[in-house]
């Protein structure tokens, strides 16, 4: 069985150590400085993706855009056929609250395209009640998996996030 592990920043050395991923995908604001490649990992298999946690276009930030989100499903179908699922993707961003939830939910989705957006959605949930996917990276998953607006309305009627959770890795499972 993949999965998608989940964290924030300063959790990924850890919890890299522990679960051996054989993919990282990080997502940071540009205010932030990247972290290290985890031992163990090929450095080409680190993608390092500069956007800021933002739901619409502000001045002076780097809004999630579309190519955004294409680099991150190119990613997770990299990882998928180079690790055959052996191994998991890491994904974090500075709180694993946002950026990085949306970024699993994409891969997943992308991967799995017969599987509900709804129950990915679902998942996620039971998984992190912290879980607040990134409303703009959804919309153009969304657009570009061709999804109807089935994977914008799943994170749209998924429970209100607890941030007082936040802070602890957890996991999707991509095979439900």
């Amino acid at each position: 069985m993949a999965y998608i592990h989940i964290c924030s920043l300063k959790m990924v050395d850890s919890l890299a150590g522990s679960i051996k991923p054989s993919h990282v995908l990080s997502l940071l604001g540009g205010m932030t400085a990247f972290p290290a490649t985890p031992k163990g990992i090929d450095p080409r298999n680190h993608l390092k993706l500069t956007l800021a946690d933002i739901a619409e276009p502000q001045e002076g930030m780097v809004h999630p855009g579309e190519d955004h989100v294409a680099d991150v499903i190119a990613f997770g179908q990299r990882w998928a056929a180079e690790s055959g699922g052996t191994r998991p993707l890491l994904v974090h961003c500075f709180a694993g609250i946002s950026r990085s939830t949306a970024s699993a939910l994409t891969v997943a989705c992308a991967l799995r395209p017969k599987t509900a957006e709804k129950v990915y959605a679902s998942t996620l949930r039971q998984a992190s009640e912290s879980a607040q996917p990134n409303a703009l990276m959804i919309a153009h998953a969304d657009a570009l998996l061709g999804r109807g607006g089935r994977l914008i309305t799943a994170v749209e009627t998924m429970s209100l996030a607890d941030f007082s959770k936040a802070g602890q890795p957890f996991v999707l499972p991509l095979d439900l």
